[in-house]
């Protein structure tokens, strides 16, 4: 990628977060005046009606949107446009309903839309007005690529496309599995195997720190201060890709080699309100670890089974089903007063969970058990 490209890449990132920005303050106002007068109200546009206002308000005036593919500014708009309609539905992610619309900040998740004729080869992706991109990965041959996505991440960037492929479901291991997640260790099974998490940002966190403070006398908007930025985006980039492949290999093993996966619907941004775990919570990655599970199992052909939030893994004895009122953290071994068996707390859960498969009646979103307060 030569310099030239460099530039288009980021002007195509800057009008569609221009374009982004200018129809969220265009919305605003409409929902302003709207609260205001509510005998005169404006109605609200759809992502076509704000594409148009575009074309005639915006662009005679800056002449640089002519620069760059009329697609960047559109999807934009398009991007918008469902962020209010998931407002407006209260669509719920991790628990929480969707909230307000923000403004988009420059540096952070800039990427943009593209669409038209695309010609692949091994190594080379030819894009509209950019022209031909080289990539570090092989690309697939023989496909139709319809549209790309085109994102800066640090001082990278990265294209991301669509490919239909037939699923191919593999070969089962092991029926059943239960999945305890856990802060000592990422994942137990209930077939024993512990999988310890990577724990990337405790591992480079002193180093972030001490860039972060080297680089807080710097004159913001200076070349050092752009430099020393960048170095702290790179080491940021690098604790989450860290800790992305731990999770996709953890995750790639259950969905492959595994029937039917249980794991707890657990509540990820309650757990993170706890200031004492939240660093340890956040540097495992519960929620990404169900979203990877979730189109895995689609992908190899198992069943992922959400066991309720109320169901009492941890507090139940996996061999006689005798269950204790209360179970403090502190407690890593679990003892059963019934039947006197001892074993580790977490296994005791994944046990639990996995005999939740075969007892419970189980439904494509989930399971109702009956133990369940």
């Amino acid at each position: 990628m030569n310099n030239f490209q460099r530039t288009l890449l980021a002007k195509h990132a800057g009008t569609a977060r221009h374009a982004y920005n200018w129809g969220l303050a265009l919305c605003k106002q409409i929902l302003e005046h709207n609260k205001n007068n509510p005998s005169d109200k404006i109605k609200f546009p759809t992502d076509i009606e704000l594409h148009k206002w575009l074309n005639r308000l915006v662009k005679p005036n800056n002449t640089w949107y002519y620069d760059v593919s009329k697609c960047a500014p559109q999807q934009a708009l398009r991007d918008l446009r469902k962020a209010f309609r998931d407002f407006f539905n209260k669509k719920l992610i991790n628990g929480k309903p969707v909230g307000f619309p923000r403004f988009k900040k420059k540096y952070k998740h800039d990427s943009f839309y593209l669409d038209g004729r695309f010609k692949v080869d091994h190594f080379k992706i030819k894009v509209p007005v950019i022209g031909e991109l080289k990539t570090y990965e092989r690309l697939p041959q023989g496909i139709k690529v319809k549209n790309v996505t085109i994102s800066r991440q640090a001082d990278r960037w990265f294209i991301s496309f669509k490919i239909e492929e037939e699923i191919k479901f593999s070969t089962k291991k092991k029926d059943v599995v239960g999945v305890d997640l856990g802060v000592k260790a990422l994942a137990t099974l209930s077939t024993g195997e512990v999988r310890e998490g990577a724990k990337s940002y405790r591992r480079f966190e002193s180093k972030l720190s001490r860039m972060q403070r080297l680089n807080r006398n710097k004159i913001k908007g200076s070349k050092n201060y752009k430099k020393a930025q960048c170095q702290i985006a790179r080491l940021h980039k690098k604790v989450a890709n860290i800790r992305k492949d731990t999770l996709h290999n953890l995750t790639t093993y259950l969905a492959k080699n595994h029937g039917k996966i249980v794991i707890e619907d657990l509540n990820v941004s309650g757990m993170l309100a706890n200031h004492k775990l939240a660093k340890a919570i956040g540097d495992l990655g519960f929620y990404e670890f169900r979203r990877q599970l979730e189109y895995k199992c689609e992908l190899y052909g198992s069943e992922l089974i959400i066991a309720d939030r109320w169901f009492p893994s941890s507090k139940t004895c996996s061999n006689c089903g005798c269950k204790k009122e209360t179970l403090s953290l502190s407690e890593r071994v679990y003892h059963c007063d019934n039947c006197g068996v001892s074993l580790d707390r977490d296994l005791n859960a994944a046990k639990n969970l996995a005999a939740l498969a075969v007892s419970s009646t189980v439904s494509a979103c989930g399971v109702e058990s009956a133990d369940t307060p």
